[in-house]
């Protein structure tokens, strides 16, 4: 079993593209969204195929166990998801010691663009990058499994 630490903001500015790589081209539906855990199924790129159970623990830490699958079966579970299908290009992006993931949304979603970062525990500080915008960690509107029911376009 995994442990997954982290914090989410919006990003305020553009200042993050000078230092990002190329970008992956995500697609991921929920084919379980519940109070306490969802199912997600994601194809990253296009080889890179996962079923995924996340369930909340806290605020800032959840329980994450990832399987790769066949790339084919993606497709087949996509169509059983709820909502619209999360379409996106992450980045990732050196801060200091810390790696940040930009996702930058497409399709519904258009136009919202969310920073992450893993932590090692809950309580690690952190120095936060000058394009940064709003945190968003407890803000239940912009988890993807909210997204793929109520996208960013319907707001």
């Amino acid at each position: 079993m995994g442990l997954e630490i982290e914090r989410r903001f919006l990003v305020a500015d553009k200042g993050w593209r000078k230092r990002a790589g190329k970008g992956a081209r995500i697609r991921q539906g929920y084919i379980a969204i519940g109070d306490f855990a969802s199912v997600r199924v994601r194809i990253k790129g296009k080889s890179k195929a996962t079923l995924t159970i996340k369930s909340r623990t806290s605020e800032l830490r959840r329980s994450e166990f990832e399987y790769v699958i066949p790339c084919r079966d993606t497709t087949a579970l996509q169509a059983l998801c709820l909502g619209s299908i999360i379409e996106k290009v992450r980045y990732r992006v050196r801060h200091l010691h810390l790696t940040w993931e930009i996702d930058v949304f497409e399709g519904r979603n258009a136009g919202l663009v969310i920073a992450e970062v893993e932590l090692r525990h809950e309580k690690q500080s952190l120095q936060l990058p000058e394009w940064l915008g709003r945190e968003i960690t407890s803000d239940d509107r912009y988890s993807n499994t909210s997204l793929a029911v109520r996208p960013y376009c319907s707001w």
